[in-house]
């Protein structure tokens, strides 16, 4: 007999082997990836994606928060950190002008350059629309192994959202320091000035190559711990989405500092001094 799980938003059944409770965002993952995979064809644009990546996964976190009818707090407090989450990096990608006409990551336009079409095409199916939507789901599903583990909440649960906190803050904080450096790189630019650096190496930035990564790695993380909160186990199936998630930002760190190295001499300097993600003291 088929599960009915009541909410209030309406029912969900399950659907043969798929979990009612999964049934809304995995649906819309898989309409999210075919909806940006039909819009990369139509524009010949290949950063959909990077414009839905802060909006997605707090609605995934959401409908778990929704199949408990509203009345699970830490299913709450997930959603509510999350959304945040998504308000901060949406605000910062549209500053940047990520949501404007023309405003594709440049280095799909590299990679772009270095296949044949048809290995391009390949890759946007399987990657970057396939791929990357499926890691958006997958981060956002220790909100399932909290919502079939609806314990109370306790002192863990009010630790892992304060450090959540302290890394969204540290990211605001990383991602203002480079937006006010690009921002003075082009007014030096227009004045004709000679540019001493060419990459910020300043704030936070001197002890970590990547802050901005590091702090949106560890959030998500700590919305893993959520789950081992309230299961009270350690391992989970869903610890894969925060693994995903680290082994993508490393090998987007690879890609972005060969370009950098490559464009300025000076940077391989800086990689021998500052640690590459999580942050520490500069070598000497």
């Amino acid at each position: 007999m088929a599960e009915v799980v009541a909410t209030s938003a309406g029912v969900y059944e399950d659907v043969g082997m798929i979990p009612a409770a999964l049934l809304p965002s995995l649906g819309l993952a898989a309409s999210a990836a075919l909806l940006c995979w039909a819009l990369s064809l139509v524009f010949r644009e290949y950063s959909w994606v990077d414009r839905l990546w802060s909006i997605v996964p707090p609605l995934y976190v959401g409908s778990f928060a929704l199949a408990a009818a509203g009345g699970d707090p830490r299913l709450n407090l997930m959603t509510a950190l999350t959304g945040l989450w998504g308000v901060r990096l949406t605000l910062n990608y549209a500053r940047k002008g990520g949501y404007a006409p023309g405003g594709e990551d440049y280095r799909w336009q590299i990679l772009r350059a270095r296949m044949h079409p048809w290995q391009w095409q390949l890759f946007n199916a399987g990657f970057i629309a396939g791929y990357q939507h499926l890691l958006l789901w997958l981060i956002a599903l220790p909100a399932w192994t909290v919502y079939q583990h609806p314990t109370p909440m306790g002192g863990g649960d009010v630790g892992l959202a304060a450090l959540f906190l302290v890394l969204l803050g540290g990211e605001f904080v990383a991602d203002q320091q480079q937006w006010d450096f690009h921002q003075a790189k082009r007014q030096r630019a227009a004045r004709g000035e000679r540019e001493p650096r060419g990459f910020l190496d300043t704030g936070l930035w001197a002890y970590s190559r990547h802050p901005n990564f590091f702090c949106e790695q560890g959030q998500w993380w700590l919305i893993y711990g959520f789950a081992v909160t309230a299961s009270g186990t350690l391992v989970h199936p869903t610890l894969v989405g925060p693994v995903l998630l680290t082994l993508l930002f490393h090998g987007s760190a690879d890609f972005t500092e060969s370009l950098t190295a490559a464009k300025y001499p000076a940077y391989a300097d800086y990689q021998r001094r500052v640690s590459r993600m999580i942050p520490g003291w500069p070598r000497a």
